[in-house]
């Protein structure tokens, strides 16, 4: 058995992997290696940010299992790949407390009019400006899966009055005011301060957030994505926000990554932009190790793995499986 893996991980965590599984080859391959190692791969944990060949991959059927060290599947999940045999797991949940604590980082800075205060600062003007709450207001969260469950959490003792869509609206948090399927985002948007995304990149997803949906949601509300740049219709979202009918937003990704200089949301004075950092965490391949390690010792069990993906939804389903 070859275990093929991709992602930042330490010489001590391939020894961690190793232990679990003494007869198999592990092999580090990084970025720079994966094209040419995936083909020979038995078992894949990762995350290949370089073009590799999946549909060859697909054809040789060798590989076994993709353990993705990423919570979107979309970096995997071609249509070879989905049509194959291949067993695919995510890493939904492990990186839940990194990306629901960036996102309450940048709805408080919203609320509390940071950006503001922070060019303020630059001019060395101590002038009080208006901010808002975030306690007591309404957070709309599409998607209620690990981040979006961790993020729910986190909120509650702000007190303020989450709701939340999901495609399988089963097994509501006691913080979560209503949990609605997600044909019910339109009442979502209606009623939220704040609306949150949570939800990974498919077909049904891309796009989702345009013109029409930004016309739904108030005028003072934020829109927070941390989830996938493609969400949301960027030109859309840049003209609700310059013709103020959108009061900002906070946005960890972007639909084309690195964000072009050309872009108009650099000059947005009510958006907030990070690089894509927020599953970041000093712990982040200690977890995701640890995490393969438990679904590996269950794969050469025999036994039902955590995070299986239903591959032509993109994600797994609560409640089916591990």
């Amino acid at each position: 058995m070859r275990i093929v893996l991709c992602y930042p991980l330490e010489p001590s965590h391939r020894v961690q992997i190793a232990a679990v599984a003494p007869r198999a080859e592990v092999v580090d391959a990084g970025q720079e290696r994966i094209a040419e190692e995936l083909l020979k791969a038995d078992i894949f944990c990762g995350h290949a940010k370089v073009p590799v060949p999946w549909d060859e991959t697909v054809r040789q059927g060798r590989l076994r299992w993709i353990q993705s060290s990423a919570a979107g599947m979309d970096h995997c999940l071609v249509p070879s790949v989905v049509a194959s045999d291949i067993l695919v797991t995510s890493a939904s949940g492990v990186l839940a407390d990194q990306v629901a604590e960036h996102t309450l980082a940048l709805i408080t800075a919203l609320c509390r009019s940071l950006p503001t205060f922070f060019r303020a600062q630059q001019r060395r003007e101590f002038v009080r400006r208006p901010t808002r709450d975030l306690h007591r207001s309404t957070v709309g969260i599409v998607g209620l899966g690990g981040v979006g469950r961790r993020l729910a959490e986190i909120l509650s003792p702000f007190r303020a009055r989450i709701l939340a869509t999901d495609m399988f609206p089963i097994d509501k948090p006691p913080h979560v005011a209503e949990l609605w399927p997600a044909e019910r985002l339109d009442d979502l948007l209606r009623q939220s301060d704040v609306v949150v995304l949570c939800v990974p990149l498919n077909d049904q997803t891309r796009g989702m957030i345009d013109a029409q949906k930004l016309s739904l949601m108030q005028q003072h509300a934020l829109l927070i994505n941390v989830a996938r740049g493609p969400l949301v219709v960027e030109a859309d979202l840049v003209e609700a926000i310059e013709e103020g009918r959108l009061a900002g937003a906070g946005l960890d990704v972007t639909e084309v990554e690195p964000l072009p200089a050309s872009s108009k949301l650099w000059d947005l004075q009510d958006v907030i932009l990070t690089p894509h950092v927020g599953g970041q965490s000093a712990r982040r391949a200690q977890n995701m190790t640890d995490f393969f390690c438990e679904n590996l010792r269950r794969y050469l069990a025999g036994e039902p793995l955590l995070n299986v993906v239903d591959k032509r939804l993109g994600f797994p389903v609560r409640g089916r499986g591990g």
